[in-house]
């Protein structure tokens, strides 16, 4: 018996995950390859193999629970200082993010853990990498844009490489909220 690395995260779908993870590696993020172009609700966390069967029950709860939302992308944001981090803004679906994460991480369920920052849903496309990069990534990404119904999440398992590949998908139950007025078709990329 050991422990694997897992995470849970809503996919950026194609095409803007590939745009984004080769953009990140432009900005010369080694890690870009190795990690799918994602938003986040459970970060890295160490498990024992053995608890994989009832994490992914708990997985299954999390998204029966759940209904399909919106999500829109627009912009760049920085957690720098704090911590060395570009990312596009996730401006629609951020409150069902936040639901989302919490049910995933709650303390009577197999993934129970506190946070070391505060929660903030964002698709990191610069990570570690030197000022000059970071600065660059914020200012040519900031007028990305993306939209896209989000119907589930999936449960991700770090392998010996650093790659992060996916271990099974999550659907939400319910019905896809429709785009507001306004806005661009799902799946769209603006760049202004």
């Amino acid at each position: 018996m050991g422990t694997v690395t897992i995470g849970v995260s809503i996919a950026v779908p194609e095409p803007h995950g590939s745009l984004l993870q080769e953009r990140r590696a432009g900005f010369g993020d080694a890690a870009a390859h190795g990690i799918p172009t994602h938003v986040t609700l459970l970060p890295p966390t160490e498990v024992d193999d053995f608890a994989l069967p009832s994490v992914e029950a708990h997985l299954t709860r999390v998204a029966a629970a759940g209904r399909p939302f919106p999500m829109r992308l627009s912009g760049t944001g920085t957690f720098r200082p704090l911590s060395p981090v570009v990312y596009v803004q996730v401006v629609q679906g951020a409150e069902s993010c936040s639901w989302l994460q919490k049910r995933v991480r709650d303390g009577s369920g197999p993934l129970a853990r506190e946070l070391q920052f505060p929660y903030h849903p964002h698709v990191t496309v610069a990570h570690g990498i030197d000022d000059a990069a970071m600065d660059r990534a914020f200012r040519e990404l900031a007028g990305f844009e993306a939209e896209w119904p989000c119907t589930g999440f999936a449960l991700y398992e770090q392998g010996a490489d650093g790659v992060w590949r996916k271990l099974r998908e999550f659907t939400f139950g319910g019905t896809v909220v429709p785009p507001q007025a306004g806005h661009a078709a799902w799946g769209t990329i603006v760049r202004r």
